[in-house]
């Protein structure tokens, strides 16, 4: 049995909708029980992967602010689509 991974993605810099959009490409590659640590800057994102999370079925596990980023970890969860 493999430990689940805890990836990381950079998304400083980019602005809406692009950290929750490249953020929900990387997920579809990762394994049910994975985490993603997402790093932003842009202020919309504080709500943007709330809502996502939300309508996608993905686990917020954390959302918190350390300095100007922005952090996130999102649990990726089986797809029924």
């Amino acid at each position: 049995m493999t430990e689940n991974q805890d990836l990381f993605l950079d998304v400083t810099g980019l602005t809406c909708p692009l950290p929750v959009l490249r953020a929900q490409k990387r997920l579809r590659e990762m394994t049910p029980g994975d985490t993603l640590k997402v790093h932003a800057t842009d202020p919309i994102a504080a709500i943007d992967f709330p809502h996502f999370c939300q309508e996608s079925g993905h686990e917020l596990l954390e959302s918190k602010r350390d300095g100007d980023v922005l952090v996130f970890r999102v649990k990726c969860v089986a797809r029924t689509d």
